[in-house]
C-alpha cells in the first residue's frame, strides 16, 4: 500500500478526524473536512484501519480557513484538531459527532445543535501544561506522539496565564494557571528565578507541595468562591463553570427539602448551587474520591449545613449503601471513561431525575443505553463548545422514567 494517496473524505468521526477509504480500508484523516478531496500521508497502520494526515487539499469544503496558529498542521502540534475550520462550522461538526454517537451506541435521535459560549475561539484556555524538551524549551506534543514541538506562543492559551514560552526550564513539565479571580499559579519542579516568582501568586511542585506563595487559586462562580489546589480539576474555559451550572440546575429542577446526590463532585462546584436549591431543609450528598479535591470541597462547602461530604469512590459508596436508600435527583460528572459501573447503583436509588454531565459523547451514549435498559430514558440534552479548536464537546443530559421530550 502506498505511503501517500488521494482520497475523498467522508463524515467527521469522534476524535478530531474524518473518515475516508483507501482500497476498501477505513482511514481516519486529520486536518481535513467532510466533502473534501485531499492527498494524505499514512501515519499509522493497524490490521483494521489506517491513520493519516491531509498534506494537500485538492478540493476544499465550505468553512475551511487558514489556520491562525503557525504550529497547527500535519506533523506539528497536536493540541488542536480544527484550526483549519471556521468556528461556526466546528460546532456543526461537533453536533454531527454527538448525533452519530447517540444514534450508533444508544439508538437515540438527537436534533439539537452545539451551543457556543463565547464568540472568541482563541485565548480561552486558563490551564495549560507545557512539556519541556531536552534543550529546556517549553512546547506541546505532536498528535499521538511523545515528540515535543517547541512553541513561542499558544493561541488558545488565555492571555493572562503566567508566561512559560520564551523561557528555559529544567523540569519535564510546567503548568500555567490563571483563575477567574486573577490568581496566577505555576505547577512545576523547575528552578524558579526571583523574577518569575514575582510574576505569580504561587508555585506548586508536581507532587502538590507548595514551594512558594499560595498553593491554590480562587475561582468565582456567581455568589460562590471555590478553592482549587495546584493541578486540581477545574473547567479550563472561563465561561464553562457558569454555563454548566446553569444547565445542570435547569435539568435537575431540585426543590426545597429534596435529597440530591452530586457524584464525582470534585471541589464542589455543582454541590454548592444544588445546596442553594434544596435549602437548609434539604440534603446534598457530595461524593469525591480524589484526596485533593475532597480537601478543597470541605473548605468550599463548610458553611452549607445541608451538605454531606463522602470521600470515597462513587462505585464504592453506592455498593456500600453509604449514600442512603433513595434520592430525588442524582447529578453525575464522571471522568472521560464514563460511569458504567455506577449505573445500576444509581438506578437502585429510584431518583425522579438523573443529570449526566459528559465530556465524551461515546461514553455518554454507552451509559445512556445502559440507563435506558433499566427504565431511564433521555428527556433532554444540551451540548456546548467549551473547547474551541478541539474535538472536545461537553454535554448535559437529563434522564427520567417517562418517555422522550428530546431537545
Amino acid at each position: 500500500m502506498p505511503t501517500e494517496a488521494v482520497v475523498d473524505v467522508g463524515p467527521v468521526a469522534h476524535g478530531g478526524h474524518c473518515v475516508a477509504r483507501l482500497d476498501g480500508q477505513v482511514v481516519f484523516v486529520r486536518h481535513t473536512m467532510p466533502g473534501e478531496r485531499v492527498r494524505i500521508s499514512i501515519t499509522e497502520r493497524t490490521t483494521s484501519f489506517l491513520r493519516a494526515d491531509a498534506i494537500e487539499v485538492i478540493v476544499p469544503a465550505p468553512g475551511r480557513v487558514v489556520p491562525p496558529c503557525e504550529y497547527a498542521g500535519p506533523g506539528r502540534c497536536g493540541g488542536c484538531d480544527f484550526q483549519h475550520v471556521d468556528p461556526a462550522v466546528q460546532r456543526d461538526l461537533l453536533g454531527d459527532v454527538v448525533r452519530e454517537q447517540l444514534r450508533r451506541l444508544a439508538g437515540i435521535t438527537w436534533a439539537g445543535a452545539v451551543e457556543a459560549v463565547d464568540p472568541e475561539a482563541l485565548g480561552w484556555r486558563t490551564r495549560v501544561q507545557f512539556a519541556v524538551d531536552r534543550g529546556g524549551r517549553p512546547g506541546l506534543r505532536k498528535h499521538r506522539s511523545h515528540e515535543i514541538i517547541a512553541v513561542d506562543r499558544c493561541l488558545i492559551a488565555h492571555p493572562d496565564l503566567p508566561v512559560v514560552p520564551g523561557r528555559r526550564w529544567d523540569a519535564d513539565t510546567v503548568e500555567a494557571i490563571v483563575s477567574s479571580s486573577g490568581d496566577r499559579l505555576l505547577v512545576t519542579d523547575a528552578s524558579i528565578s526571583d523574577e518569575v516568582e514575582g510574576e505569580v501568586d504561587g508555585v506548586v511542585a508536581a507532587d502538590g507541595t507548595t514551594r512558594g506563595g499560595r498553593g491554590a487559586v480562587t475561582e468565582r462562580v456567581g455568589d460562590h468562591d471555590f478553592r482549587v489546589s495546584g493541578s486540581g480539576f477545574w473547567q479550563v474555559h472561563p465561561q464553562a463553570a457558569s454555563t454548566l451550572v446553569g444547565a445542570v440546575l435547569e435539568a435537575a429542577q431540585a426543590a426545597p427539602g429534596e435529597t440530591v446526590l452530586d457524584l464525582y463532585a470534585g471541589v464542589g462546584l455543582f454541590t454548592a448551587f444544588l445546596a442553594d436549591e434544596v435549602g437548609e431543609t434539604g440534603t446534598v450528598v457530595s461524593v469525591e474520591s480524589d484526596p485533593g479535591g475532597s480537601r478543597d470541597a470541605r473548605r468550599n462547602l463548610h458553611d452549607l449545613p445541608q451538605v454531606r461530604l463522602v470521600g470515597e469512590t462513587v462505585e464504592a459508596a453506592l455498593r456500600r449503601g453509604s449514600l442512603g436508600a433513595t434520592a430525588d435527583v442524582v447529578v453525575l460528572d464522571p471522568p472521560r471513561t464514563g460511569a458504567k459501573k455506577a449505573v445500576q447503583g444509581i438506578v437502585d436509588l429510584a431518583p425522579r431525575r438523573i443529570v449526566y454531565v459528559a465530556c465524551d459523547p461515546a461514553a455518554l451514549a454507552r451509559d445512556l443505553a445502559s440507563f435506558a435498559s433499566r427504565g431511564y430514558r433521555l428527556a433532554g440534552l444540551r451540548a456546548f463548545a467549551l473547547f474551541p479548536m478541539t474535538h472536545h464537546v461537553e454535554c448535559v443530559a437529563v434522564l427520567t422514567k417517562t418517555g422522550f421530550d428530546l431537545r
